[in-house]
């Protein structure tokens, strides 16, 4: 096999919870070696978000959280106390040793521990040491801890999700998963990178300051721009679209579909199909910007023909004339697609750690490298799994790692 993008990279992962560990996974699976530093005897917060839990060989539920495997593969787990001049001295050393640092304290959180920016600097010039935080290292906030639902809420994501106030179930939602956490750390490894070509033309390494609220802005995308250059801020309006139609969900003769039509050609195909060829001819509809004007009327009257098919019948109906549609699935019927299960994005990790949890199932890595993949080398961690491989790759002698051991400094 050949080797992996970033073979070589190693990573200091100081985060816990989402953002930053999403980042991190991103470069492991994309072959950099992860040590991640938890909590002796607690680890990451996110070890006990449950239910649900992973389950051992018998079926039965352990104390490990599945929310934990999402983000976490692909590294190896040290249990390391830095709070103690012990544990604040081996992170130094490791931090020496290492190309990135990737952590998510609060501004000013690491300086007492002299894990901070400036002070691993001084000694590794070459270190990209990338921050998470949730408002930023400067600003009035720049305090604030950070969370994605807060975020979400503070950067008007929940005011445009969801259905109208007026109508039945309206009112402002989060997104179903943590969005802006997610995207922060796809950003930060992106940034990450880019830092990376710097060091290689430069031979200095830089700090990279992410923050919640900068990438929950910045995903308004479209309807920021909206808002920026009209004034006027976007609303809810459920699935329907502010800037194309027919473009959201219909009712069909046993439940729903999605038709997702982007050009007049689409719409035209579709006419056709559904039996009115009229409506694309309809001085109404005859362009996009019209459509969206007079959705009102065109939405009943499609809904009306929606009604008298299946879903499926509907996909096989458009599937070959080009004409976006399909079913709104459930994440069961998303993992049974045919499509899915070609793309094999189902992916089991044997696990080795002595706990009765033999394998874990996790998504596989969207990025599709032609010649240099992803790799799966290690199943999410137990707790300190790696502790003693780890800190003996560092120069320490079984005693000096079991003496550790017993003062809990790992």
């Amino acid at each position: 096999m050949s080797a992996a993008a970033l073979d070589g990279l190693k990573v200091l992962d100081l985060s816990r919870v989402l953002a930053g560990p999403w980042c991190t996974q991103i470069l492991a699976d994309l072959g950099a070696d992860v040590v991640k530093i938890e909590r002796p005897g607690v680890g990451d917060d996110t070890r006990t978000w449950g239910p649900p839990f992973l389950k051992n060989a018998e079926g039965e539920d352990t104390n490990q959280s599945t929310y934990f495997t999402a983000c976490n593969r692909n590294k190896r787990s040290v249990t390391l106390d830095m709070a103690t001049p012990e544990g604040q001295a081996l992170l130094q050393q490791m931090a020496a040793q290492s190309d990135i640092v990737v952590e998510n304290f609060k501004t000013g959180g690491l300086k007492q521990y002299g894990l901070d920016y400036e002070s691993l600097r001084a000694a590794n010039p070459r270190l990209i040491y990338c921050s998470v935080t949730g408002f930023g290292h400067d600003g009035p906030h720049a305090s604030r801890a950070g969370y994605d639902l807060m975020i979400q809420a503070t950067s008007g994501m929940m005011s445009i999700t969801g259905r109208p106030n007026e109508v039945p179930g309206g009112g402002p939602l989060r997104v179903g998963v943590a969005l802006t956490d997610l995207f922060t750390g796809v950003y930060a490894s992106t940034a990450i990178l880019a830092a990376l070509e710097v060091l290689h033309r430069t031979g200095e390494g830089q700090h990279i300051d992410m923050a919640l609220l900068d990438v929950g802005m910045a995903i308004l995308a479209n309807q920021a721009s909206a808002f920026l250059n009209t004034g006027v801020a976007p609303a809810r309006q459920g699935n329907s679209h502010p800037s194309l139609a027919p473009y959201q969900d219909f009712h069909t003769k046993d439940g729903s579909m999605l038709l997702a039509i982007g050009n007049n050609g689409q719409f035209a195909r579709f006419c056709e199909a559904a039996g009115h060829p009229e409506w694309a001819s309809d001085a109404r509809y005859a362009t996009n910007t019209l459509r969206v004007k007079h959705r009102e009327v065109l939405i009943p009257d499609m809904e009306a023909v929606t009604r008298t098919r299946s879903t499926a019948e509907w996909i096989a109906l458009l599937e070959d004339k080009a004409v976006p549609c399909g079913p709104i699935n459930d994440i069961a019927q998303a993992f049974d697609d045919e499509q899915v299960k070609a793309r094999g994005l189902s992916v089991s990790m044997a696990r080795d750690a002595g706990d009765g949890i033999e394998s874990i199932v996790g998504v596989a890595s969207p990025l599709r490298l032609s010649a240099t993949p992803p790799v799966l080398r290690h199943a999410p961690p137990a707790l300190g799994q790696h502790t003693d491989q780890v800190l003996t790759e560092l120069g320490l002698s079984s005693e000096t790692i079991a003496a550790l051991r017993t003062s809990g400094v790992v």
